[in-house]
């Protein structure tokens, strides 16, 4: 599952070392080499060049220093590599590397989309040791945007809610998700988004865990809740089907365990009937 690996040491200000990883992103895709899920040797990136100031520090893995940097939508790969979207290597590549590149991803494109200052369109700056973006005009400051979302996991008896959303990429069935709102509480997310997209009332509401997920800047909170009332009501902009579940061996296609919240929040409560 997507976390900090537990020898990853986050840094603010650029370290020195002969080898860095070297984490570059095209759009949402990560530059790696074609014959292995490897990131990028400093000399396949000479085509783009990058300057130092090009590229933003993001921390020590196994005391290899890493950092960041993106290039035009329109750039190609050099010799040997190719740019592939970050869920395509779940699975491919170490999971401590795939953790990292995701929180790259996130600097990566903060960095990208606050060049310029969002009130009074002056070129901003990056200050030294720390995640910041300043305008030298109006002083308007940018850090890196996180989207809380909630997940929650509806239990009624032995049974479990399962939906599969009209857009997602994979088709799985799995538990409820929706951002949270402005002036809300995530618990309060929680009931709004059940009961806008089932119909459902709930009680209980649990925390489980969670999870940074890069896609492009979300971090997931997962919940359980029990159900309380109501009859399933799918609202058809956002579910294409919802339906309990009570048997294990009736389970649809759900998210495995290993790469998201998802898995192993729905693995922890499957039904054992």
């Amino acid at each position: 599952m997507l976390k900090t690996p537990t020898t990853f040491v986050p840094l603010l200000r650029a370290a020195e070392h002969p080898a860095p990883l070297n984490f570059i992103f095209r759009s949402d895709e990560l530059l790696v080499q074609i014959d292995a899920p490897e990131l990028p040797a400093a000399d396949a990136l000479a085509a783009y060049g990058l300057l130092a100031d090009a590229f933003h520090p993001v921390g020590l893995l196994d005391g290899r220093y890493g950092q960041t940097a993106w290039v035009a939508r329109e750039a190609e790969p050099p010799e040997g590599h190719e740019f592939r979207k970050l869920r395509s290597l779940f699975g491919r590549m170490e999971e401590d590397l795939v953790s990292v590149a995701g929180r790259s991803y996130q600097i990566a494109e903060w960095a990208r989309t606050h060049r310029f200052c969002g009130a009074c369109a002056t070129p901003t700056q990056f200050v030294p040791g720390e995640r910041c973006a300043r305008c030298p005009a109006c002083g308007m400051v940018a850090y890196p945007r996180i989207s809380p979302a909630m997940m929650v996991l509806v239990k009624k008896g032995d049974a479990i809610l399962l939906a599969r959303h009209l857009n997602s990429p994979t088709q799985f069935f799995t538990a409820l998700a929706g951002f949270v709102e402005a002036g809300e509480s995530i618990e309060e997310t929680v009931h709004r988004e059940v009961y806008e997209e089932v119909g459902l009332r709930v009680r209980n509401v649990t925390y489980f865990g969670s999870q940074p997920w890069p896609f492009p800047h979300s971090l997931m909170l997962a919940f359980t809740a029990d159900y309380e009332s109501g009859e399933i009501r799918v609202d058809e902009t956002e579910i294409a089907e919802a339906a309990w579940f009570g048997r294990e061996d009736e389970m649809p296609k759900f998210p495995p365990r290993g790469f998201s919240i998802a898995g192993e929040l729905i693995h922890a409560h499957l039904p054992r009937g």
